[in-house]
């Protein structure tokens, strides 16, 4: 699964996810992307389910490029834990969605296959995605 090597602090305030994604919103690598419409927050397990079922699906044919990382760690604390006595440990990383976030992208094989493929992902992710093709520029 995805995780950092290192990070420069243990912990992280959740925060907010609001407004849209400028960067990393059209697709750059391959002929085929999955692009977030909603926002939401990405575990490394939830990405790495998706990425065994393009692959699954596209028989280990043509490249898949994942274009987001989990970045951000989850504390939780132990359970049957009374409240305070500070933030709980890391347990899993995430990573933050915005809206016009393109998730995966594909190349070497036929548009069919590609939206196949990209659609079985979508159920594995809790967002809603839709499939785009790169632009003609």
């Amino acid at each position: 699964m995805l995780s950092p090597k290192r990070v420069k602090f243990r912990k992280r305030q959740r925060g907010r996810l609001k407004g849209t994604d400028e960067r990393g919103s059209s697709v750059s690598f391959g002929e085929f992307g999955l692009k977030a419409v909603t926002s939401g927050r990405l575990t490394a397990r939830q990405i790495e389910a998706a990425r065994i079922t393009i692959n699954r699906q596209v028989k280990r044919g043509g490249k898949l490029w994942i274009r987001i990382f989990p970045h951000t760690p989850i504390t939780k604390k132990p359970a049957e834990t009374r409240m305070g006595k500070g933030k709980g440990n890391p347990e899993f990383w995430i990573a933050e969605i915005r809206p016009g976030r393109i998730l995966f992208e594909m190349s070497g094989i036929d548009e069919e296959t590609a939206e196949k493929a990209l659609s079985l992902a979508s159920y594995k992710l809790p967002i809603h995605t839709e499939f785009v093709k790169r632009s003609a520029l």
